[in-house]
């Protein structure tokens, strides 16, 4: 089943557009960023990041993971020339807990960059790389700090079909 996904934008004047969604949401694009109006490339660099982190945050939960506190940081190169794409987007996960297992914060983040996430599949299926990163910190009985890059998607990675 495919599901339609709906937006349609109506121009409020300069730069600034006004979108309305099929599920009934509102979001307001331009260049003004003190009136709350979004860039549209850095809509997409969020959306990678709430993305990936939706998934990462449920299959962590469903290893049992004690997470305490979670953040996602993600940062886009955007070249200068046009058509001003993105070149390469760093999603960085960023854990606290107790007792963490590193193998398994590190398999939570691969399988929402090779088989989860919409947004990574489309970002990394064009000429963008997407460089997938984590920052532990265990706060158990034996705290300890750890990082490093899982998986690099892209750049022109066509995501196959989960069948």
């Amino acid at each position: 089943m495919t599901r339609d996904r709906i937006a349609h934008a109506v121009h409020e004047g300069g730069e600034r557009f006004s979108v309305h969604t099929g599920t009934g949401r509102e979001v307001a694009f331009g260049d003004d960023a003190e009136g709350n109006e979004l860039s549209p490339v850095e809509m997409i660099v969020s959306a990678l990041a709430t993305c990936s982190a939706m998934d990462v945050i449920g299959i962590a939960v469903k290893k049992r993971q004690a997470v305490e506190r979670y953040e996602v940081h993600a940062v886009g190169d955007q070249r200068d020339e046009f058509p001003q794409i993105l070149t390469e987007v760093t999603v960085t996960h960023e854990v606290w807990g107790p007792d963490l297992s590193e193998a398994a914060i590190r398999r939570a983040i691969e399988l929402s960059a090779t088989k989860y996430c919409p947004v990574n599949a489309m970002v990394s299926a064009g000429a963008t790389i997407v460089h997938h990163r984590y920052r532990l910190h265990d706060t158990g009985a034996t705290p300890r700090d750890a990082e490093g890059e899982v998986v690099a998607t892209g750049p022109y990675r066509r995501p196959d079909p989960i069948g």
